[in-house]
């Protein structure tokens, strides 16, 4: 049997120092390698949706960092494409989907789920046959708050201000809409796991500014099902989930009810706190600031340090409070990695 990599071995609730490390937009605009490609391919969904160009964008920042854990190169709105929302990206605007105003409107066919979202289980395939050992892979999901969110809206938006009027004005159609992302997301997250990732990681973009109620219906209920769905068909699964700006309250409730085994947290969030109020036998991840980062020099080294401080003893993934972004320096990300990697 192959030994546990340090990133299960922490989703295990085992305390390994020093900490696993991995970056969330590790692969992406700040390497030079990237960047070209990106100039040669031009689309960035095409690069999503090209088994050979994923594999090849997930293994830059390995081969460049030496980061513990590779995630793969994909998105979240590769659940909407599967339920036959139309995808595109601009350039300097972000992602557009045909919107969504029923249920009805969906595909509910599981088989052609699979088939749409399978460039991605095949780039998960190759990559996981060219990773080393000791390195582990994760696989990802949109939440099917955000999900429900970026498919009224028909985008991104501030506010989410489509998908809750929905959810206001007609509860048992929002309700629907939550079911069939469910279960959409817990496939395709059981997907990834057979096709090698060791782990994934559930992105909820959008949990911040919801009254608790609906918190509750919108965030943990759903997120429990979809781990509940996932463990049913690959037992003892390992999830980390990151409900994006929640509050402390959020953040707690959501660790001791969805049944994740590590949750990501954002930069507002104290690690004093988390390690006093987060349930014990749930992992951490997190959170240093992006801009931190990009600063470098002794500041990234503080913050580095103040994280590690905090978090020593406890089961613990080093990462972002959100993701890599494109200005940050690569010496600064490695400077980081070795900053970590010589933690005791």
């Amino acid at each position: 049997m192959m030994p546990r990599t340090k990133l299960l071995q922490t989703l295990d609730s085992k305390v390994v120092e020093p900490p696993p490390v991995w970056l969330m937009r590790q692969a992406g605009r700040y390497l030079p390698e990237y960047r070209e490609l990106r100039a040669r391919t031009g689309s960035f969904w095409t690069m999503c949706m090209t088994p050979e160009l994923a594999v090849e964008i997930t293994l830059q920042p390995i081969r460049r960092f030496g980061f513990d854990a590779a995630i793969i190169f994909s998105d979240i709105l590769v659940v909407p494409f599967a339920l036959g929302r139309e995808v595109t990206f601009e350039e300097h605007i972000g992602p557009k989907l045909q919107r969504c105003a029923s249920v009805d409107e969906l595909v509910m066919d599981a088989a052609v789920w699979d088939a749409r979202l399978g460039p991605v289980y095949e780039a998960i395939s190759v990559v996981r046959g060219k990773l080393g050992r000791e390195t582990e892979l994760l696989g990802f999901a949109g939440a099917p708050w955000t999900l429900a969110s970026y498919m009224v809206e028909g985008g991104g938006s501030a506010d989410q201000k489509a998908a809750k009027l929905w959810g206001y004005r007609d509860p048992q159609g929002f309700t629907r809409l939550l079911d069939v992302l469910e279960r959409c997301i817990a496939e395709h997250l059981i997907g990834q796991l057979k096709a090698g990732a060791g782990a994934v990681q559930i992105f909820d973009s959008w949990a911040a500014g919801l009254p608790d109620r609906i918190f509750e219906e919108w965030v943990i209920a759903p997120t429990r099902r979809v781990v509940e769905q996932v463990r049913s068909a690959v037992p003892g699964a390992k999830i980390i989930g990151f409900p994006r700006c929640a509050t402390q309250r959020g953040y707690e409730k959501f660790a001791r009810e969805t049944g994740v085994d590590a949750v990501s947290l954002d930069t507002a969030i104290s690690m004093q706190w988390a390690l006093e109020q987060l349930p014990g036998n749930v992992a951490i991840q997190g959170n240093l600031d992006p801009l931190a980062l990009v600063a470098g020099g002794t500041a990234l080294d503080a913050a580095v340090d103040e994280i590690l401080s905090a978090m020593h003893g406890r089961p613990f993934i080093f990462n972002l409070g959100h993701g890599v972004v494109p200005e940050t320096p690569v010496e600064n990300v490695s400077q980081l990695v070795e900053r970590v990697r010589r933690a005791r």
